[in-house]
């Protein structure tokens, strides 16, 4: 088998670092308007740092198509700027000979709407739109800089590169990650977008051109140095994680995952937190333009409102976690399967039951309070959330929506089968802790007043659901289907208590008992659903 690579020689074969014989060159749509098309020159070049890193002196570079050359001729290397307003994703990809692994052809396509996705989460964190003030330039700064790091990202996988979801664990060690926004709430207590993202093609980027293109002196022996070149990524801990097990809902490695921050997910997610708590604070009239329908603040406030989804995600796969890499025969420097400790998966469950809290799921009242519903012309545009009240706006649809979301992944079945496994095996936290923390934070919590409590209580009805679903899961295991029916049958107890003495929601006491004696068929998941989300504008890219 042969790895993907362009022809690349250099000019001075004896020389640490060389120019090359013929450099490698990507052009650029000529269609693309500025200032996007500066970002993304800036960062397609960003790869010629890889190359100097193996050796070679500008032997990557990018220039602006010319208007004589037809983008669909083979002979160029192409980056194409694509608008649309629907969703979609953009590629690289390349044409490849298959008897040498030689990069024919590389073409990206780059979707116009991820750019104005940014803007939007930019917007919907600092309400910018002040009256009398101007406008900061810090959306579009930022809006900016992710084109760069997009143009970059497609242009490495056009390089034969595959994702590497390992990234924000390393440091951001690759734009072959998918990025977050690194926002914080800085000591000032404003949020902060000095550090959103990164200006340079990482280590892991320079260490996998380097092994495809490095050219090793006379008498080498050359599967020895590459060998050794892998040795050192594993002893300086450069990790490689790719797809499947970063995208999977019932995912399990502590390090592979899209859109999260920092090496650490709980300090991830408590980061996200607090960004979110801030921009929710300071959400007004000031997040959308003067002249622009009111009802339009609900477009804004959907990735803010769930604005921590991936960085939960992260959080929920240390729960019945294991740590592993792509180990091979031979390779003693690889580590075996590993159950991760008790401590991890414990801090990450009680960081991942407390976003089940109402008051996290809970719309404050002055912001349902501004949006009223749509005029002619805007319905059914933007990507809202789902509603049950007709045209007004739904609070308690878009916390089931993100409820759900989140129960989703603490009782996905693949998960819930493991944690019944590993807690045999090395003792650690089991299915039946999962279910009792989830069941602390909900059933057994004290119901509040006001919008809270009815968030609460749907919150409650939809734990109730999940452990019905799984109690009749023909994918979960025995012991899994126990453990979900003995907790249902010590709920039922504990309702039937509550609903002699808690008048007050005696009816939603009863509902709960009677879905429990009669369940019928559950099905997961159910109909309102959290709105599309990804930064990139679709789950795949």
């Amino acid at each position: 088998m042969f790895i993907s690579r362009h022809r690349l020689q250099k000019k001075d074969p004896t020389a640490a670092l060389s120019e090359p014989v013929k450099p490698i060159v990507y052009y650029l749509d000529n269609g693309t308007p500025e200032p996007i098309r500066s970002a993304l020159l800036e960062g397609a070049r960003w790869w010629n740092q890889a190359y100097t890193a193996a050796g070679y002196k500008d032997a990557f570079q990018v220039q602006i198509l010319p208007d004589s050359a037809d983008p669909m001729d083979i002979r160029y290397n192409m980056i194409n700027w694509v608008h649309r307003s629907t969703r979609g994703w953009s590629y690289g990809a390349s044409i490849t000979d298959p008897r040498t692994g030689e990069i024919i052809k590389g073409q990206v396509t780059l979707g116009s709407l991820r750019v104005r996705q940014d803007y939007l989460i930019f917007t919907s964190l600092l309400s910018p739109y002040i009256n009398g003030q101007p406008v900061t330039d810090q959306m579009r700064k930022a809006a900016l800089h992710r084109l760069r790091q997009l143009s970059a990202h497609e242009v490495g996988h056009t390089l034969g590169l595959q994702h590497n979801y390992a990234s924000s664990y390393n440091n951001r060690a690759s734009v072959m990650d998918y990025p977050h926004p690194n926002v914080f709430v800085n000591a000032k207590g404003q949020i902060d977008f000095s550090d959103i993202y990164t200006n340079e093609i990482g280590l892991w980027d320079k260490r996998a051109i380097t092994y495809g293109y490095q050219d090793f002196p006379k008498g080498t022996n050359e599967a020895n140095a590459l060998n050794a070149l892998l040795e050192e990524n594993s002893k300086n801990g450069t990790l490689f994680i790719a797809d499947a097990d970063a995208r999977a809902a019932s995912g399990f490695h502590p390090y592979a995952h899209l859109w999260d921050n920092n090496s650490d997910a709980v300090t991830g997610l408590d980061q996200a937190l607090a960004v979110r708590n801030k921009a929710l604070e300071q959400f007004n009239e000031n997040a959308i333009p003067n002249g622009t329908p009111l009802s339009k603040l609900e477009d804004v406030l959907v990735p803010l409102y769930n604005y921590h989804r991936y960085q939960y995600e992260a959080v929920t796969k240390l729960v019945g976690g294991m740590n592993y890499n792509y180990s091979v025969r031979g390779d003693a420097n690889q580590i075996k399967p590993t159950i991760l400790a008790n401590a991890i998966q414990t801090k990450a469950l009680n960081a991942a039951v407390a976003c089940l809290a109402p008051s996290t799921l809970t719309i404050p009242e002055n912001i349902i309070a501004l949006i009223p519903p749509r005029p002619p012309m805007y319905y059914g545009v933007g990507e809202l959330f789902d509603k049950r009240t007709g045209m007004s706006f739904d609070a308690l649809s878009a916390a089931e929506a993100l409820a759900d979301f989140e129960l989703s992944f603490l009782f996905n079945t693949e998960r819930a089968n493991r944690l019944v496994q590993n807690k045999a095996r090395a003792k650690t936290i089991g299915f039946d802790d999962v279910t009792d923390a989830v069941l602390k934070q909900t059933w057994h919590a004290v119901i509040p007043t006001g919008l809270a409590g009815s968030v609460h209580m749907q919150t409650q009805q939809q734990v109730l659901t999940w452990l019905l679903g799984l109690s009749q899961s023909v994918d979960a295991t025995y012991e899994v289907r126990a453990i979900a029916h003995s907790k249902l049958k010590a709920l039922q107890t504990k309702l039937e208590a509550l609903a002699k003495t808690d008048i007050a929601h005696q009816a939603h006491y009863q509902f709960a008992i009677e879905r429990i004696k009669n369940p019928g068929t559950i099905n997961l998941p159910k109909a309102v659903v959290i709105p599309p989300g990804a930064p990139i504008g679709c789950d795949i890219e």
